[in-house]
């Protein structure tokens, strides 16, 4: 079993920045990866951006330029900086963490809502 504890999010202008941090009971390098979600309200949860076991990192094509993934290894701990948020970034972000084979398990955080409005 993997815990996985965010923070960070709230209510921000447009054009603003965010960070949000997400904190798991286990080894980063015992994931194969750990990445942000994110869903709106009426839409379905996708991905926002994720980053591999050894460093490969992918964005949802929205948010390339704007928003970075990393990850402190030493703390268990992987980022996202949302930089000029725009109103459609608004939706509840979920940290995930992909572990195991055959099959492999999906792992989620409780949420963490993040508002763009003026």
């Amino acid at each position: 079993q993997v815990h996985l504890v965010e923070s960070g999010g709230g209510l921000v202008q447009p054009g603003g920045s965010l960070r949000l941090s997400c904190t798991t009971s286990r080894s980063i390098f015992g994931m194969n990866a750990m990445g942000w979600y994110r869903q709106a309200p009426g839409k379905e949860r996708e991905l926002v951006a994720d980053i591999t076991r050894v460093g490969r990192i992918n964005y949802e094509d929205s948010v390339k330029g704007r928003f970075t993934i990393s990850r402190d290894i030493a703390k268990n701990t992987v980022f996202l900086q949302m930089n000029s948020l725009k109103p459609e970034d608004t939706a509840v972000y979920y940290c995930n963490a992909r572990a195991g084979t055959a099959p492999e398990y999906n792992y989620w955080g409780q949420g963490k809502q993040v508002t763009v409005s003026s």
